[in-house]
């Protein structure tokens, strides 16, 4: 019994890892932004400092 509840939470320990490594494993800065997505958010900062 004491031998299926260590493998049990062995196999916890190792889900929470793999899970944690794939959640902060990312790029430092973000994802990268295409140019037309940095074209695009630009331009709403524009128009949202004009109708302000």
């Amino acid at each position: 019994m004491g031998l299926i509840l260590l493998e049990a939470l062995l196999a916890l320990v190792l889900l929470v890892l793999i899970v944690w490594w794939t959640m902060f494993s990312g790029r430092k800065k973000g994802e990268l932004v295409s140019e037309e997505e940095s074209k695009t958010n630009k331009a709403n900062k524009q128009n949202d400092a004009e109708g302000s």
